[in-house]
């Protein structure tokens, strides 16, 4: 498949119109037509669908669209790189990847102070789970990742190199009229009549750990897709859930938190390659780890 292809189809799907994207593009309507028409045939499946007023997607063409942006931005990237590599002014981009809770304010805020001293350094933020991050800068696609050592832990790899940043105390996330809101710290056995919901494995694991240590029971009776998802469960009164204490800043206005005693803690780690840090990989676990040396909430 032809990238000039996946530039037509995006073009029309964002117009909504055979003939305006002929128009942008600078091409006849029944060359984009035919473009079209030759994607579909080689993917099988019709793309688009015609109506009184243009086209619009079909729920595969929907699917392929969003993956042709990306990968269209991508190839774009690349094209400019190799440009930037011909000039001279090509310097080295920094892909960083961030477990969701630390990508929601902490590593920004590493990020902001580096690029004082950094410049204009490119940089990318990828959220994800810890085990694919790790798989991810293992396979040299990011520069540093910053993770935590939850259920099922990091992997001894001797592909990448890890350092420690610090401690995370987990605090328990509450609608903002919840009778414990604003106390604290209590402990888990006193919510143990509450419904719980969690977005992951990790998490789940940990709170229950920490429950069967303090001789209580827990009941996890929702879950999430994701850690907005998980939130809004809890502002809409249905749930309370665990969440990572470097989360707290970040929150929306209808949750607030109470501490727990002796709380479940999770350790946060860089990961980076062993083979061709990054040099900017460094200085911002040092910030990192500066952030977790003082006050956090």
């Amino acid at each position: 498949m032809e990238l000039t292809v996946w530039r037509t189809f995006v073009t029309v799907c964002r117009l909504g119109s055979l003939s305006a994207a002929a128009a942008e593009l600078h091409h006849t309507q029944s060359a984009v037509s035919r473009q079209i028409a030759g994607l579909e045939r080689q993917l099988g499946v019709p793309l688009v669908e015609r109506h009184a007023r243009g086209v619009r997607t079909t729920p595969a063409g929907e699917v392929f669209r969003r993956h042709a942006l990306t990968t269209l931005d991508e190839a774009d990237r690349a094209v400019r790189a190799v440009r930037d590599v011909r000039d001279g002014a090509y310097e080295r981009p920094l892909a960083i990847g961030a477990t969701p809770s630390l990508a929601a304010g902490i590593v920004p805020e590493a990020v902001r102070g580096l690029l004082e001293d950094a410049g204009a350094l490119r940089w990318s933020l990828l959220p994800g789970l810890s085990a694919e991050l790790h798989d991810r800068v293992a396979a040299g696609d990011l520069g540093v990742a910053v993770v935590t050592d939850a259920p099922p832990g990091l992997p001894d790899d001797p592909r990448v190199e890890r350092r420690f940043l610090g401690l995370d105390d987990m605090v328990v996330v509450l609608p903002v009229g919840h009778p414990r809101a604003g106390g604290g710290p209590v402990h888990v056995a006193a919510l143990a009549g509450e419904t719980w919901v969690e977005d992951n494995d990790g998490s789940a694991a940990l709170l229950r750990r920490h429950a069967a240590r303090a001789g209580a029971g827990v009941r996890i009776g929702l879950a999430a897709a994701d850690l907005p998802g998980k939130l809004a469960l809890v502002a809409t009164g249905h749930a309370i859930a665990l969440i990572p204490g470097v989360l707290t800043r970040a929150l929306r206005s209808d949750v607030t938190t109470v501490t727990l005693a002796d709380p479940p803690a999770r350790g946060v780690y860089t990961i980076t390659p062993r083979r061709d840090p990054h040099p900017w990989a460094a200085p911002l676990g040092d910030r990192l780890a500066a952030a977790f040396a003082g006050p956090r909430r």
